[in-house]
């Protein structure tokens, strides 16, 4: 979605642009050349995004994060599916967190081709791709799980929180952000944060109620004021089929555009 990031982004010449995850550099290439004049700042936690980037002098390590196996072998049932549910709306949660447990009682699960094969498990074979993606291809199973753990692992929701909270910080009145997530629990958490409201707010209904009734408002058209942020666009912009066919990986991607009041 590159033509829609630099149609929101409108960059002038002098101006600073913050890229928050650098990647492969696709969208800071695209902006230096649309307008050589501006500098760019890149981040990204990736070790091989440092080095493409070259912006840091050498890696950052958080040696007291679990990785995804110490949460697999380690946490109870319960525990394991409240993470599924959460992070990846997986509506089998239970079902899965109990055969994790099972999984590990026997040998530890230590394996992503071992923890597919345990999920999967779980159902009955013809049950294994019969979810589909947004091209209506088939999607395995465990798909959701692995969504769930390396979301909890990374903590990837509050990372995203702290850079849209930066974001308002550090931005002057005028100045644009423009926000790409690539499944729903992200881009429900920007769409409320520009809208001011607390995201980090117990809810006075269930989740699935509350997401429910915000995407039939969005869907209406209904914009909910901000004290500090104006959409650029009604809505949120998906990928074009041309935009899908050039990047497949892309094709879940949401963008959201504001300027700060």
């Amino acid at each position: 979605m590159l033509k829609e990031v630099l149609r929101c982004l409108d960059i002038q010449p002098g101006q600073v642009v913050l890229d928050l995850t650098f990647g492969g550099g696709g969208h800071t290439k695209a902006i230096l050349r649309a307008s050589p004049e501006v500098t760019v700042v890149a981040l990204d936690r990736d070790p091989t995004a440092f080095s493409l980037a070259q912006q840091l002098a050498k890696e950052h390590r958080y040696p007291d994060m679990p990785c995804a196996a110490d949460v697999v072998n380690a946490l109870d049932q319960q525990a394991l599916a409240s993470i599924l549910t959460a992070y990846g709306e997986e509506r089998h949660a239970r079902k899965i967190a109990s055969a994790m447990v099972e999984a590990r009682s026997v040998y530890p699960i230590t394996r992503t081709q071992q923890l597919a094969s345990v999920v999967a498990g779980s159902f009955a074979a013809s049950a294994l791709y019969a979810r589909k993606d947004r091209l209506q291809r088939p999607s395995h199973v465990a798909t959701k799980t692995f969504q769930a753990l390396r979301m909890f692992v990374n903590d990837e929701l509050n990372e995203l929180h702290a850079g849209l909270c930066t974001a308002q910080t550090v931005l002057k009145p005028g100045g644009r952000l423009c926000v790409l997530t690539f499944h729903s629990l992200e881009d429900r958490l920007v769409k409320r944060f520009l809208h001011g409201e607390d995201v980090g707010a117990p809810p006075r209904r269930s989740v699935l109620q509350r997401w429910e009734e915000e995407e039939e408002e969005e869907e209406k058209g209904g914009e909910k004021d901000s004290g500090h942020w104006v959409d650029l666009q009604r809505g949120v912009l998906m990928p074009q089929a041309e935009d899908v066919l050039e990047n497949p990986r892309g094709r879940s991607a949401k963008l959201r555009a504001a300027f700060k009041q």
